[in-house]
Formats: structure tokens, sequence, C-alpha cells
């Protein structure tokens, strides 16, 4: 796994057509230039990071964002995309994946690291769920 750099950029927005993909659904104000705008500006800061897996095309990547700081438990870190080439899975990316993000959220100060999951990805939450998360939890969301 390593940080994504800015030549990275174009093929993690591209991978983002397998978020996308069935069970998943496009955002509703979804633009691939703003889209890799965020990221760029990911790369510069100390509060997010984001990783790629390559073979030697992009294969997997995710983003982690340290989140709010928890009256009840401190410095929250968020995982907010993990998506690995369909034709890669279940090869150790995710995996991979999701240990660098706990990695660098640890070495960030977070205490916990959350994700969430649509209910329809069955199949991301049977992932998950190898991974032996300490609790499992329901989100509730709205549109703004």
């Amino acid at each position: 796994m390593t940080t994504v750099r800015p030549a990275d950029v174009p093929a993690v927005v591209a991978a983002c057509d397998w978020l996308f993909a069935p069970p998943g659904s496009t955002p509703p104000r979804w633009d691939p230039e703003i889209a890799a705008e965020r990221l760029l500006g990911m790369c510069d800061k100390g509060s997010a990071a984001a990783f790629v897996a390559v073979d030697p095309a992009l294969v997997g990547f995710c983003t982690v964002y340290l989140d709010l700081v928890s009256i009840r438990m401190g410095q929250r870190a968020w995982l907010n995309e993990l998506a690995v080439d369909p034709t890669y899975r279940s090869r150790g990316i995710g995996h991979d994946l999701l240990a660098a993000a706990t990695s660098w959220a640890r070495d960030h100060g977070a205490t916990h690291l959350m994700v969430d999951s649509n209910i329809t990805r069955t199949d991301a939450h049977r992932f998950y769920r190898r991974e032996t998360p300490d609790f499992e939890a329901n989100a509730f969301g709205w549109l703004l």
C-alpha cells in the first residue's frame, strides 16, 4: 500500500465507479472534477489520507479522515471509501487497505475507526465482519 500521489488522482476518481456499481449508486451531486480537487486537497492535509494498491495499475483504494473528537471516546477516524477492482477481490487487497487506514488512524491519535456501509452492500458487510470489528452500529443520513 502506498499513499495517493497527485499522479494517482485520475485513476482513483475513475475507480469510484466500483463504488457506484450495483448495489451502489452514483451520488446525486457526483462531479469527477470536484472529486479530483478534493482528493488532491487530501494529499496536502495531515487530517486525512488516501491509500492505493497497484498491480501495476490501480486495483484498490481507500480514504480515511480524522473526524470529530467525541466527549465519550476521543478522536474518531472515519473510513469513507474502500473499493477494490471486482476482478481483484478476495486476494487480500481490501484487508491491506483497511490495515493501512487503521494504522494511519492509530498513528494520528484516533481511538477508533468507523465505517458505514449501505444496507444493500451485503458483500461488503461480509468483508468487514471477516475483519472482526469490535462492534457494529446503524447509521442514518440526510442529504443537505
